[in-house]
């Protein structure tokens, strides 16, 4: 593995950052000061972000909350953002924020790149974008993926992540003729009904689904992240039931890479997999092009059978997923010529996948990522963030934890994902239950303070780098961290 190739510089150290984050959940909350909430209350979001606050007002009458995007609220209240930048976001306010959502993730270059939405520009004058029917920049961008990602041999684009992981395990089951799927306890693999299980807090079974019947989850399982006796103690147990159909995983760990993983965690999997007979799904809806162009899974060295795509595909525009893998499982996705095998097809949809917009956007964008080497520009950045976060923290003595996958960086204040069920031990549940909805209320108030310093994150402990930052940025960026860390006390 060429190391220059990937935006990881240097893998981390996950049992001492475990071991950080198992002393984290341990600690009484340290969250920012009440009276220095109150006063971003007062002085920022009451007096600067006031037709936000009035738009948010009437929009609560007609959208179910107030915002149509669970990453979109915000203590007090959401706002409402008008322009997006290289590594700059604006509100309607016309506040200026540094963007570390980066749109969940797929924005490398940095949000609406000119040379992406050039050509963007060009498609919606000449064909408009969608006439339901094939356009040539399908064929180029499955075979800009192809080119990138060795185990794509065939690539079928679909609407979202989560279509993307619905097909990858109907193509699991037909390839198979086995119905079991195992995931990572923890991870989020989209929202459909079967895989709603054992999502955000490893053991959660199907208490996060609700509206999703019990039944749904009859033939999915979870296993403990970075554990392969517990992942082999199901796969053994599964062969006296059917078998299992595939095991699906985050390559970076459950909620990209908040619990993460032993570096050669992912090449476990990938034996057990081959020795039990089921197919590996990776899900690399963030870390495709954002570890590598050649994904996760080629600085890992795995060759998954299936890979699920996401956002970036589409660079950052409507229409985003997609399914790519090896050409014996794909062709249970085959939507037009035949090869003369007569096999089911699995069943897949969706009108607006695949439309000559997110083609285009998501060929540019990949070219301009591998172009401009903005992968790795982007996990420098990264480095420097975390670094400077980690000297921050120990500077105020506070218990936090920072780390990073590259550009996927983690600034854990009160550590409401590292928790988990055991169900062996029924009695601990509630307080378990009871300690993740206290740290997440003061994972909202920490996120509300970073917002007001003009930093906008992922739920208050995600952070993801781009390659529109500068050094000269991330200075900037510290110093602001600096003035939330200085009111940050234990909560009593």
């Amino acid at each position: 593995m060429d190391r220059d190739n990937y935006a990881i510089s240097e893998y981390p150290d996950t049992a001492s950052i475990i071991a950080q984050l198992d002393e984290l959940i341990k600690q009484p909350i340290h969250t920012i000061k009440p009276e220095a909430l109150r006063s971003y209350e007062q002085e920022y979001y009451e007096k600067k972000c006031a037709k936000s606050k009035a738009m948010i007002g009437e929009a609560v009458d007609v959208i179910p909350g107030g915002v149509q995007h669970n990453l979109a609220f915000n203590h007090p209240f959401p706002l409402v953002f008008t322009k997006a930048e290289g590594a700059y976001l604006y509100d309607i306010d016309g506040n200026q924020y540094y963007d570390f959502l980066q749109a969940g993730g797929p924005t490398v270059l940095g949000s609406n790149p000119p040379a992406v939405r050039s050509k963007v520009i060009d498609l919606l004058n000449d064909c408009g974008p969608s006439t339901g029917l094939f356009h040539e920049y399908e064929y180029k961008l499955a075979k800009k993926i192809a080119d990138h990602v060795e185990t794509v041999e065939m690539f079928r684009m679909l609407g979202s992540g989560t279509e993307a992981c619905m097909a990858a395990i109907r193509v699991a089951r037909l390839a198979t003729k086995k119905k079991y799927v195992l995931k990572m306890g923890g991870a989020y693999h989209g929202w459909s009904d079967q895989l709603a299980y054992g999502i955000r807090i490893p053991g959660s079974k199907w208490t996060q689904a609700h509206g999703v019947p019990r039944h749904m989850f009859k033939y999915t399982q979870e296993f403990f992240p970075g554990d392969l006796i517990d992942l082999e103690r199901k796969l053994r147990f599964n062969q006296l039931r059917g078998g299992t159909a595939a095991v699906l995983i985050e390559p970076v760990g459950p909620e990209s890479g908040t619990r993460p993983l032993d570096k050669e965690f992912n090449k476990g999997v990938e034996a057990l997999c081959r020795k039990y007979g089921a197919l590996l799904i990776f899900d690399e809806v963030v870390t495709a092009f954002r570890i590598g162009m050649a994904g996760a899974q080629g600085y890992f060295g795995v060759s998954p059978d299936l890979t699920v795509f996401g956002k970036v595909i589409a660079g950052g525009y409507p229409g985003a997923g997609g399914l790519g893998g090896k050409r014996a499982y794909m062709k249970y996705l085959s939507a037009g010529l035949q090869s003369g095998e007569k096999h089911k097809k699995a069943l897949v949809g969706g009108t607006m996948a695949a439309n000559p917009l997110s083609c285009v956007a998501g060929y540019y964008m990949l070219e301009e990522l591998d172009r401009t080497n903005a992968v790795q520009r982007a996990g420098k950045i990264g480095d420097v963030l975390t670094a400077g976060l980690k000297a921050l923290i120990a500077k105020h003595k506070l218990p936090f934890v920072a780390f990073n996958q590259g550009s996927i960086c983690h600034l854990e204040t009160v550590g409401t994902l590292h928790y988990a069920i055991d169900w062996s031990k029924p009695w601990r549940i509630p307080g378990v239950l009871k300690a993740t909805s206290e740290r997440k209320k003061e994972m909202e108030h920490m996120g509300a303070a970073y917002m007001a310093e003009g930093i906008v994150t992922l739920a208050g402990s995600r952070l993801y780098t781009s390659a529109a930052y500068t050094d000269e940025m991330i200075d900037d960026v510290l110093v602001r961290f600096d003035r939330v860390f200085r009111h940050v006390a234990v909560n009593v």
